[in-house]
Formats: structure tokens, C-alpha cells, sequence
């Protein structure tokens, strides 16, 4: 580190940056420097809106930064990560850590030799709810986990598609609902079930195939190394949207679950089934509510975002890994990749090891 306050800038102004740059702003001892984009009209704007300076992707790096969010699309993760980890800068990647394993497994290398950190922002990690379940796991209240379930079943309207072009594209996002929206909830499935090591799974674009080259919708049982099994059906081809769950039942019989509902707000514990302590609650509370717009689900979510930057900040200072390091987000990739193989096989696939370095 350079000095006691932690010189934080934000790479990729989108949707979910502000999150990032308000919580470098707002933290004690982070001092909020400067944001960059590849298109310097956007950088402006939100270099005013956060109070940072305003910089081109290449310049970045000239303002000695301690660290830096890497908000720009899947595929360019690879690149803006090992440039930061070649400038000394400790590293907080947007989910999804890559598109393919390869990449991952070169960032992860590239900041393990450059001796920085390197976070991943799955802030649903930070919910009570999520925790909450993990303790339960850990204290042996459910039990070795032995089945699983998620649902991602949200709506985005075709103009979520059209508004960046790269949205919905193979080679620019990288996938459909699977890689964008369900990666989080898969990423909670194998933080409660350990080791997977086997998916089939199933997609197609039901609503807007017009649009994007991508799934809008998926399905996928997951096999894992302790024998337990788990199932996933996600979507963004609903109208309204049902917001997602992930629910969890152990070797001693008891489960738990929550639910976000609606997309984007705190989830909440929906299930307790443990002898004893049962409780249970509406999913959907007192009914079906619209759809909130993306803007303020990603709002929703920065107490979330705040939270892992905190913690992330605190691993720099400490010099400790992260909650959710580039190894442990490398995990739900290797799901995700093992879901399009069997998607375009029809067939199993096994999971392949999320830590294995490729070319491809």
C-alpha cells in the first residue's frame, strides 16, 4: 500500500459501478480517485457524479491506485485484471470472475505473482439470510447438505438487451441468464453444497431470441463430490418477474431457504424447517408486486456491495485474502461451463477443476 488511506478508482461506468464508487466514497480511509471508461462521455458524467477524476482506460493506472473495481464486461475481465496486477493494484472483479476457466486461472496467476489481492463481488454473500444458512451448515444444524434447489425467475424487458450493444452477444457477454443474473445464486448453491462435479442442463431463448444470441432461459441438475444433488431453473422471460431462492435440506432432515423478493431487495429467511425452531413465510409476502427497473435493484443492493468493499478494503490492509478470492469465484464458473457443454452436448458434463490454467 502506498499510504495509510487506500487509493481506490473504478474501471467500467455502468449499471452496477456506482455501487462500487459510492462505497469507496463513503468508506473511511478509502479515498475514491478516479473511474475510466472507453467512452470518455460516460467517464465525465460519472466522474462528476462520485467526485473522482475522470480518465481513459490506458491513463488509469497513472493515478497510483491501491486498488481498482473492475466494472467493464465479462470478456475484458482477463485483460483489466492482469494490467492492474502488473501496476500494483489490488483487484475487486464483477461477477462473473471470466467467461472461461482459461482466464480465470491467468488472473488468478498474474495477481498471486504480482503479490496483490484479488476479490470477487458476489455480494449476495453478505446478506444475514445467506450467512445465516452457512452457520447452520457449519454447526452441523442441517447437516452435511445432501439436496439443493435454485430459481432465478426474473423479467428484463428486450430493451435491457438493445441498451449496450455487447448485451446478449457470445463473444461480448459471454451468456444469457445463466452467466449474468444466475451466477450468484449458483455461486450460494456451491457455498452450501461444496464440490460440484457434474451438471446437466438444458436452455433456449423463449421471449427474446430476436435480440440476443444468448439463453433467456435455463435448467440444470447439479451432481456434487458428497453425493448431493441440485437443481436450477432460471429466466428472465417473465412477466412479472418472481424474484430468486435457493433452498437446502441436510443429512439430519432439516432444510432452510430464502427468497429475494422483489429482484435486487435484502433476502430473507422463507424457510426453517429444523425440529424444533420451524418457522416459515409467505415468499412473496403480501403478494406480486411490478417489476422494479434495474436501477433501483442494483440501488438495493449497494448496503451489499458496501459490505464486501469493506471487507475486501480490510483484506488489503490486513494482507489477507478476501472473503470471495479469484480461486473461490472460479468455483461457479466451472458450473456454469460445465452447464453450456452439457446444454450444447446433451449429455452430463463433468465440472472441470475450476484452478486448472488453459490457452483456450
Amino acid at each position: 500500500m502506498r499510504g495509510t488511506v487506500l487509493r481506490a478508482g473504478v474501471i467500467g461506468c455502468g449499471n452496477v459501478a456506482g455501487n462500487h464508487a459510492a462505497a469507496y466514497r463513503d468508506l473511511p480511509g478509502v479515498q475514491l480517485v478516479a473511474c475510466a471508461d472507453v467512452d470518455p462521455d460516460r467517464a465525465d458524467r460519472f466522474a462528476a457524479r462520485y467526485g473522482a477524476a475522470a480518465s481513459g482506460p490506458d491513463d488509469l493506472f497513472d493515478h497510483g491506485l491501491d486498488l481498482v473495481s473492475v466494472c467493464t464486461p465479462h470478456p475484458t475481465h482477463e485483460a483489466v485484471v492482469t494490467r492492474a496486477a502488473a501496476h500494483g493494484a489490488h483487484v475487486l472483479c464483477e461477477k462473473p470472475i471470466a467467461t472461461e476457466l482459461g482466464a480465470a486461472a491467468r488472473m488468478v496467476a498474474a495477481c498471486e505473482a504480482a503479490g496483490v489481492r484479488l476479490g470477487v463481488a458476489f455480494q449476495r454473500r453478505f446478506w444475514p439470510a445467506a450467512r445465516r444458512i452457512r452457520t447452520a451448515i457449519d454447526d452441523g444444524t442441517l447437516g452435511v447438505p445432501v439436496l439443493g434447489h435454485t430459481s432465478v425467475l426474473l423479467h428484463r424487458d428486450t430493451s435491457y438487451y438493445t441498451a449496450d450493444a455487447w448485451r446478449g452477444s457470445r463473444a461480448a457477454d459471454g451468456g444469457g441468464v445463466l452467466t449474468t443474473q444466475a451466477i450468484h445464486n449458483i455461486d450460494l448453491l456451491q457455498w452450501y453444497m461444496g464440490e460440484a462435479v457434474e451438471v446437466s442442463a438444458a436452455h433456449a431463448a423463449f421471449r427474446h431470441g430476436e435480440v440476443i444470441e444468448v439463453e433467456d432461459t435455463a435448467v440444470a441438475t447439479v451432481r456434487f463430490a458428497s453425493g448431493g444433488l441440485a437443481t436450477l431453473a432460471a429466466s428472465t422471460a417473465l412477466t412479472p418477474g418472481l424474484g430468486t431462492r435457493v433452498l437446502v435440506s441436510g443429512r439430519t432432515g432439516a432444510s432452510a431457504g430464502l427468497t429475494e423478493y422483489p429482484e435486487g431487495t435484502e433476502a430473507r429467511i422463507d424457510l426453517w424447517a429444523v425440529p424444533g425452531a420451524e418457522t416459515s413465510a409467505p415468499p412473496f409476502g403480501t403478494g406480486l408486486a411490478a417489476d422494479p427497473p434495474l436501477s433501483r435493484i442494483n440501488g438495493a443492493l449497494a448496503p451489499f456491495h458496501t459490505l464486501l468493499i469493506e471487507e475486501f478494503t480490510d483484506a488489503v490492509r490486513q494482507g489477507r485474502e478476501p472473503a470471495v478470492t479469484g480461486r473461490e469465484a472460479a468455483k461457479s464458473l466451472a458450473i456454469l461451463t460445465a452447464a453450456y457443454a452439457s446444454a450444447a452436448s446433451g449429455r452430463p458434463e463433468p465440472v472441470p477443476a475450476p484452478h486448472e490454467e488453459t490457452t483456450a
